[in-house]
């Protein structure tokens, strides 16, 4: 199953992990140039934290095929953070988007309500022409150790669809060394998604020694959305995240969310 109409519900032991809201526009030169002071007061009560980095682009050739090639450094690009109090949210604007993303994801409800007035104010003060992408994603990182699922398999929590392999009978999952699912998909006439899931370690500061099943949800609308739409079309790429997470685990896990 990819998809499920499970009535939408919270769940307080929910996987997700972080959820990144994207907006990307044509570039506006300016955001580059000028320190967004204007933009700063207008959230600066839910933001106070403020940093400014330098994000550097890789490399890239010129002159291919001839006899003149050459390495040539695109200049960097201005990325300005603007952080809650805590740590926990995080806005960055640059002179080709507008993003949002938190470690600790209260809901849909509330993340849009984060998202709703710099969303605004930079409408308001930078009049993009449109939006060239809006995206959505959702990385779970499901753990058996933290819902006391350990003595249950990937097969008994995630559905077949996701599993290749691992779901079936014959295979111990403790002698797979590697497996993953990646899929592109269309949604519906506007929204795609990008989906990975498979079981791994997850890297930090020390590797944890548990594998988990990660579940990374990309969603997202691509070419011109006008700019009064920009709040519509999250919400119908949420209504979709909704469906393919549902579509993704069984009763089991649902349980042990709740």
């Amino acid at each position: 199953m990819l998809f499920s109409d499970h009535t939408r519900e919270y769940y307080p032991n929910a996987p997700v992990h972080e959820v990144i809201c994207q907006l990307r526009f044509p570039t506006i030169l300016s955001i580059n140039q000028n320190e967004p002071a204007e933009f700063q007061e207008s959230i600066r009560d839910v933001f106070p934290q403020y940093a400014r980095k330098q994000d550097v682009s890789p490399p890239r050739l010129s002159g291919l095929g001839t006899s003149n090639i050459k390495v040539e450094q695109p200049p960097s690009i201005t990325n300005y953070h603007f952080l809650s109090p805590d740590g926990a949210w995080k806005l960055n604007l640059t002179r080709d988007f507008i993003a949002l993303s938190t470690l600790r994801y209260p809901g849909w409800e509330d993340f849009a309500h984060y998202l709703d007035r710099p969303l605004a104010s930079f409408i308001k003060l930078y009049n993009p022409a449109w939006f060239l992408r809006v995206g959505l994603r959702y990385r779970n990182i499901i753990s058996r150790k933290r819902l006391n699922l350990e003595d249950m398999t990937w097969s008994d929590l995630i559905q077949s669809s996701y599993l290749g392999p691992l779901s079936e009978e014959d295979l111990d999952e403790s002698r797979v060394t590697q497996y993953s699912c990646d899929l592109s998909m269309k949604l519906d006439s506007s929204c795609q998604a990008k989906v990975h899931a498979g079981p791994g370690l997850i890297k930090g500061k020390e590797v944890d020694p548990e594998i988990k099943f990660i579940l990374d949800l990309d969603l997202f609308m691509s070419g011109n959305v006008p700019c009064t739409l920009a709040a519509a079309s999250l919400e119908t790429l949420h209504g979709h995240a909704n469906r393919v997470f549902e579509g993704a685990v069984t009763d089991t896990l649902r349980d042990a969310m709740r």
